[in-house]
């Protein structure tokens, strides 16, 4: 299948792969396009199979990425999903084939992206980039790993920023989400959990990363969605409001 990259001139006409238009996911749609078009301006790259299915690979200069992390020079994987009955084709290593293409062209030291010590939701797949030449050049806690592919034997390793170590410190109280409009799931969940917030006397904190600046300043590795709580990094993985009743559930149990 031929693979498609967003522009300016189809980024209103193509789906993103990640969610396809329905009511439940509209303002995130529209957001993470309204996101796109500011980040292809910035060198960001979004390339999908020309399918209607979850398979992209979406990757800018880390310079531009939304991420706390020192990577001068290379390239950085914000997003790489195969899924369902599309994994297995080879269509994984062609997207990565692309991206890795790319970098070189513009003279890149090399590709770098977050995976997971393990498998973990919203994170990519560790075992499948190692096989593909990838090293793990950093590590965070609880399980986020550094992955990545040096052109050049000396260049200087990635690393992540000391604040995406610190969490919100000590002293904090209830429960505080950051996101971004990065994925097409936040916008429109986040909204879905205000009657919880609402009925509930545990403090609970909700903020929008709207800058690259403060992405790139963000107290733990990942910023598209983060949850902490009492300052401690707790999930990356969206809230719906059961899970977040849920979690408040258990700390009332505590």
């Amino acid at each position: 299948m031929d693979i498609i990259t967003l522009t300016s001139q189809n980024l209103s006409s193509e789906h993103i792969c990640c969610s396809m238009s329905s009511k439940s996911t509209e303002s995130g749609v529209a957001a993470k396009k309204e996101w796109l078009g500011c980040r292809l301006q910035e060198g960001l790259k979004f390339k999908k199979l020309d399918a209607r299915g979850k398979v992209f690979i979406e990757y800018l200069p880390a310079e531009n990425a939304w991420l706390p992390i020192d990577a001068e020079g290379y390239m950085l994987i914000n997003c790489f999903w195969v899924s369902g009955s599309f994994k297995g084709h080879g269509y994984g290593k062609q997207l990565l084939a692309e991206c890795e293409s790319d970098a070189l062209d513009q003279g890149c030291k090399g590709i770098a992206l977050i995976v997971g010590s393990k498998k973990k939701p919203y994170l990519s797949d560790k075992s499948f980039m190692i096989r593909h030449g990838y090293e793990i050049c950093d590590s965070c806690a609880p399980f986020f790993e550094l992955a990545v592919k040096r052109f050049e034997n000396d260049a200087q390793l990635p690393r992540f920023k000391s604040c995406a170590h610190q969490g919100l410190g000590e002293g904090v109280y209830g429960i505080d989400i950051f996101y971004t409009a990065q994925c097409p799931f936040t916008v429109p969940y986040t909204e879905l959990l205000e009657p919880v917030i609402t009925e509930t006397n545990y403090p609970i904190r909700i903020y929008q990363i709207k800058t690259k600046e403060e992405a790139q300043n963000h107290v733990c590795p990942v910023t598209t969605y983060s949850a902490f709580i009492d300052g401690q990094f707790y999930s990356n993985e969206i809230f719906t409001p059961d899970k977040l009743r849920k979690l408040l559930a258990n700390i009332s149990a505590q």
